[in-house]
């Protein structure tokens, strides 16, 4: 039926490559996936207003275990899978040949790694220059007319949520004249969008200092300063705080980390999922709107409405899905890979 590499030790003990029994695995096969990868970003239409992409998105692009985002031509690898990591040569290569990238750099994650090499020693994030020269500064990239910036070197993934850019914009459109708080908020992007949108004021709220100083910078770049506040703290912590306080926001955005990275976490994400959105609905006006995401593979989207009716019965409010959100089109979903379906969002309309 088809072919794909087993590892026998590994979480996840064969990963699927073609269904072609006659294809061979090699690295004719991973250069053929990685320029046709790039050739179907070059036409995607969702692409033509940034210069920020993922190019390559694993299996559903038909390479396990590999990732390759480009940011205004430098391109940052992970690497996953010990497959991936054994094609590292052709794969940087072919890369290298395709779109001349001012460097390419690996940000490989021993954490995952550890899945396909069980007891090896964790050793934490790996930094290395496979072509040209890194950045010392961070990258300067734009989308929908806004200019952001990437810390190359030590940002969360590869530096930057691609995967939310649609809903950025999906979401900056409840935003005019708003008072907005953006939890979780990383370096900012969706509060640039709602400002971008004319939000009144935006309150981002996240543990890292370094985050929450580029989120300042963005915003000032984008002419911006002086409408928004950054609170560096625990954000179930603060959020319980303000909700305490009595304080209340038009618009409240949560876009917390993965809560289960697999099946048996389940249980415990949901009731972190429940918690954190009984809190959020607590801290949004009457009329006014919540938008809530799960990047959680494991918890699919009809189990995350589940958890939303439940939080909303808790915090004794009324809540209207007016919008469901995914990800972006740049991290397709492969038919015969339905896993690849990770990110789901609502905007719901609280009373």
């Amino acid at each position: 039926m088809a072919r794909g590499i087993i590892n026998q030790q590994a979480q996840i003990a064969v990963r699927l490559m073609t269904w072609d029994e006659t294809e061979a695995i090699d690295d004719g096969l991973w250069a053929r996936r990685i320029r046709a990868a790039i050739a179907r970003r070059a036409v995607d239409p969702g692409l033509r207003e940034t210069n920020a992409r993922r190019l390559i998105f694993g299996e559903s692009d038909g390479l396990p275990g590999l990732i390759a985002d480009d940011y205004a031509g430098h391109i940052v690898l992970h690497l996953s899978t010990l497959a991936a990591g054994n094609a590292h040569d052709v794969i940087v290569d072919t890369l290298d040949a395709a779109l001349k990238p001012v460097c390419i750099i690996e940000r490989d994650d021993d954490e995952r790694m550890r899945h396909e090499r069980p007891g090896s020693k964790p050793m934490g994030p790996a930094f290395a220059v496979a072509r040209g020269t890194a950045p010392d500064a961070p990258v300067e990239f734009r989308e929908g007319g806004l200019t952001f910036q990437v810390d190359l070197r030590s940002g969360q993934k590869t530096g930057f949520y691609l995967d939310q850019r649609d809903n950025r914009a999906r979401v900056a459109r409840y935003c005019a004249g708003a008072s907005v708080l953006n939890a979780f908020s990383f370096t900012g992007a969706f509060a640039a969008h709602a400002l971008a949108a004319g939000a009144a004021h935006v309150t981002n709220l996240d543990s890292s200092a370094d985050a929450l100083k580029l989120a300042e910078t963005a915003l000032a770049a984008n002419g911006f300063a002086g409408r928004s506040t950054q609170v560096q703290a625990d954000a179930f912590e603060q959020l319980r705080a303000w909700r305490m306080a009595g304080e209340r926001f038009d618009v409240v955005i949560l876009d917390p980390p993965k809560f289960a990275h697999n099946t048996g976490q389940i249980d415990r994400a949901a009731r972190a999922y429940k918690d954190l959105n009984r809190i959020g609905m607590a801290l949004v006006k009457p009329g006014g709107v919540l938008v809530t995401f799960s990047c959680s593979g494991v918890i699919d989207a009809g189990l995350f409405q589940k958890i939303l009716f439940s939080a909303s019965l808790e915090a004794g409010r009324e809540a209207q899905v007016v919008e469901r959100l995914t990800q972006a089109s740049d991290h397709p979903v492969l038919l015969t890979f339905p896993e690849s379906e990770y990110l789901k969002g609502l905007i719901c309309r609280v009373t």
